[in-house]
């Protein structure tokens, strides 16, 4: 059970003057390490079929697993929230909205061991069978470090997730700046994300796109429920001391399609023969540096990057 939790609730405001949520993970972070726990972890917050939350103006410090986790919620504002957790602390993600609708995410600094920002939407067989998916989820004016991602959708996305808007982040001493992830098994889908106005300093991969991330509950899932990931777009990202700029790896038996890339530059540490890494991915790029993959290498056409001009 999280330390704070609620479940069917409708108008929760949880606020304070910057006080602090102490978690005091540390005990769980060295039973999980140890391998002694015979449960998960539990959550610093978590809110469940709950409408109308307002949560702002508090510190929320080492959280034994995930700080943050509305799911499926409705109508969420999420702001001006510091989450504090060492770099070495397992799945202290910060924010993840979860199967939830209407979601606005703004004016956070966050500083965990794991994602600052993960949007998903259930696991395997279980998310495909409840069915909710994500859907408009707006991430804004976000500034933290991460040894992980700096905003990640999925891994989990089995009951789909859309209509993303991430805008004016600031990220410094992350794995990688954007993080879009999903498996076969998951099903789902992922569709209309965008990405806009994104400052890197000090990251491993700048973007990167990917299909083989996250393992599975259990061996239950069904292999052949690949997930659907459509229309992309990630524009206007500047990135200082990056080691690779993109890698973006698809499905052989659902390619990645409409992956629009525009006005994005990286500093590199290295210059490497092949920057960009692709496979089974369709879509477009303008203004790239250094240049993208011969895959994403064509012009923006009137369809197919409407929405990335």
């Amino acid at each position: 059970m999280s330390l704070i939790h609620g479940d069917g609730l409708n108008d929760v405001i949880i606020t304070g003057d910057n006080g602090t949520i102490d978690g005091q993970g540390v005990v769980w972070w060295n039973m999980w390490r140890q391998r002694t726990l015979p449960f998960t972890r539990p959550h610093l917050l978590e809110l469940m079929h709950t409408t109308e939350i307002i949560i702002s103006n508090v510190v929320f410090q080492d959280s034994p697993f995930w700080n943050i986790h509305p799911v499926y919620c409705s109508n969420v504002v999420i702001n001006n929230v510091t989450i504090l957790a060492p770099r070495d602390s397992p799945n202290t993600d910060g924010i993840d909205p979860d199967s939830s609708s209407n979601v606005c995410i703004e004016d956070n600094y966050i500083s965990t061991g794991d994602d600052l920002v993960s949007v998903k939407s259930g696991w395997d067989e279980y998310g495909i069978a409840y069915g909710r998916p994500s859907s408009g989820i707006t991430i804004r004016r976000l500034t933290g470090s991460s040894p992980f991602a700096g905003v990640a959708v999925g891994s989990e996305t089995s009951g789909g997730i859309e209509d993303v808007i991430v805008e004016h982040v600031n990220l410094s001493n992350t794995g990688f700046g954007i993080h879009i992830k999903t498996n076969e098994g998951r099903g789902g889908y992922i569709r209309n994300i965008t990405v806009t106005d994104v400052n890197m300093n000090v990251v491993r991969i700048g973007i990167k796109i990917a299909g083989n991330v996250g393992d599975h509950p259990d061996q239950k899932f069904d292999p052949k429920a690949v997930p659907v990931v459509d229309g992309l777009t990630v524009k206007d990202v500047w990135g200082n001391n990056v080691q690779l700029p993109g890698l973006i790896q698809g499905l052989k038996n659902s390619p990645f399609t409409r992956i629009c890339l525009s006005n994005i530059k990286f500093e590199v540490v290295r210059v490497q023969e092949v920057p960009w890494k692709c496979a089974d991915v369709t879509g477009s790029a303008s203004e790239v540096e250094p240049s993208p993959c011969t895959e994403l290498a064509t012009p923006y056409g009137p369809n197919l990057c409407a929405n990335a001009i």
